[in-house]
């Protein structure tokens, strides 16, 4: 028997990290993400001889032990993997499992896709489905947030797990006590075509650490700093602003709200940009861009952009001549699923 899970990947369009504590707890946070054909993938193998195996094949590491109730993840290796199984494990009372795990994904972690909270969502996806496990959407959501959050104390935010459960296009608010509301957007296939004539992704071949950004953005949050909080209420605006234009197919105002986000983005960390990121967004804006940002917490990973249809050829001709990577996404609709082959 091999089961098997898939969860896709996401986009922050507008309002990203408003979802952090405290801002989002004081202010509340809004922000506008779409899920792209990328995705993080996760097998398991039920064994008979009394061994856990997790083999991470992406980050090139592999770990085996003996089967137990907790397994301590203090070595790093198989961090998320630790963790999931150790909280799954304490929840459900489960015995005596056996098993190999093997897990990937399409994008580095530090990519500005949420790799990391999409890997933790597909492999509780892929434990539901062996084990019957009775969660909900929002469970699995909540559970793959409190995992990394609270259990392995990972600084981040929420949407992450959301969106990977989820799919498609959604608008989230965030208020006090971790609650979070998605709202599915019902996008126009036309209107979700146009978008993906539009959008270009170019990995930097740098990733980035989202955890020390976050712990910055926290800080200051805390700290009261003027700037800081006003670009994260900016940036909760942009989200709502985003959401009104992609339902009424105002493309022009897309292009403008994304790069105001981008902007007041720069406004909640001194980490969020840096001189070469600065010159590839001077790049692509005056090579066919309409707008563009780094998406995720910053500092590396992905920078998204949205670019005439005529010109984006031309835009991803020029691109692939530096030592970046760039990629046509599309849009996708699903949320994380699993099945299972049996023998």
């Amino acid at each position: 028997m091999l089961i098997t899970a898939k969860a896709p990947l996401r986009l922050g369009l507008a309002g990203g990290g408003t979802d952090v504590s405290p801002f989002c707890d004081n202010y509340g946070g809004c922000i506008l993400n779409v899920t792209i054909d990328m995705y993080a993938y996760c097998t398991i193998e039920p064994t008979n001889d009394n061994k856990i195996v997790f083999d991470l094949r992406d980050r090139e590491e592999y770990f085996e032990t003996e089967t137990k109730d907790y397994i301590d993840p203090s070595d790093k290796i198989a961090f998320l993997h630790k963790g999931i199984y150790n909280r799954l494990v304490k929840d459900y009372n489960l015995k005596n499992l056996s098993f190999k795990m093997t897990t990937y994904s399409d994008a580095p972690a530090g990519s500005g896709l949420g790799s990391s909270s999409t890997m933790v969502v597909c492999i509780l996806k892929a434990y539901i489905e062996w084990l019957n496990l009775p969660l909900s959407e929002y469970e699995i959501a909540r559970l793959a947030f409190e995992i990394e959050r609270i259990d392995l104390e990972l600084a981040g935010g929420k949407q992450d797990q959301y969106a990977a459960t989820f799919g498609g296009f959604n608008f989230m608010e965030f208020k006090a006590n971790n609650e979070v509301i998605v709202n599915p957007l019902k996008v126009k296939n036309w209107i979700k075509n146009e978008i993906e004539s539009e959008l270009v992704l170019y990995y930097t071949g740098t990733s980035r650490e989202s955890a020390k950004i976050i712990k910055d953005q926290v800080k200051n949050t805390k700290a009261k700093d003027e700037k800081s909080i006003e670009g994260m209420l900016e940036l909760k605006q942009t989200a709502i602003d985003m959401k009104n234009a992609l339902l009424t197919a105002n493309f022009d105002e897309l292009a403008n709200i994304l790069n105001k986000s981008w902007e007041s983005k720069k406004k909640t960390a001194k980490s969020i940009t840096n001189p070469e990121i600065d010159k590839l967004y001077s790049f692509v804006m005056e090579n066919g861009a309409k707008a563009a940002k780094i998406s995720g917490a910053g500092g590396g990973g992905f920078m998204m952009m949205l670019c005439d249809p005529r010109e984006k050829h031309t835009l991803i001709k020029k691109l692939k001549k530096s030592d970046g990577i760039t990629m046509s996404p599309t849009i996708c609709e699903d949320g994380v699923k699993a099945w299972t082959i049996r023998d």
